[in-house]
């Protein structure tokens, strides 16, 4: 790559690509976008020097069909499932028989809680502004606690709002092995909401 491209504005295709900006201009929004899914700031912050690296390598691949902050985007979205990745092959291991586990919270044929484990009513208002802050405040420090592992498969289903099958081919797991890491954590997140709750 030459000189040039790095401090000059590239037009690919009708638009513009100006990396001298990108810092200044989507450094924070990738952040907070890594932060969203990884829970850890020293890896967001690793991803976005890494997403910027990777646009500059592939300036010339830019077909133009979006704009830059989508293109950015799309970057640090391969970045996350590739840290996901590889989170999940270090933790596979550990999955171990847990189906085992599971009998006595969840239905064998639906996945639905057991009535007699079934979550209880947290009494919340939800027209009260100041209890749903300090709920989603409490759930927050929640999902800080999961392991690296069931946080990721958490973000992609209901951050990212994946398909399963989605984040089974993402991160190598077999449906049995997402299943498992989804139910544990709901108990996980139940316990720890019914502990910090009042």
């Amino acid at each position: 790559m030459n000189e040039d491209k790095t401090v000059t504005a590239e037009i690919v295709d009708g638009q513009k690509l100006s990396p001298i900006t990108w810092v200044e201009k989507y450094a924070d929004y990738l952040y907070h976008f890594a932060m969203m899914r990884l829970r850890d700031e020293e890896v967001a912050r690793d991803l976005v020097q890494d997403t910027f690296l990777a646009a500059l390598q592939q300036l010339s691949k830019f077909e133009g069909r979006s704009n830059e902050k989508t293109w950015l985007t799309a970057i640090i979205k391969n970045k996350i499932a590739d840290f996901y990745r590889k989170q999940s092959s270090k933790k596979l291991r550990e999955l171990g028989n847990a189906e085992n586990e599971q009998r006595d919270f969840f239905e064998s044929d639906s996945g639905h809680w057991n009535t007699s484990h079934e979550p209880q009513a947290f009494g919340l208002d939800a027209e009260n502004p100041l209890l749903v802050k300090e709920l989603g405040l409490i759930l927050d420090d929640c999902l800080k606690k999961l392991p690296a592992l069931w946080f990721s498969v958490f973000s992609m289903k209901h951050i990212d709002d994946l398909a399963s099958a989605k984040i089974c081919a993402t991160l190598n797991l077999s449906d049995s092995n997402f299943w498992v890491i989804m139910h544990r954590t709901k108990l996980n997140l139940r316990a720890c909401l019914q502990k910090h709750w009042n």
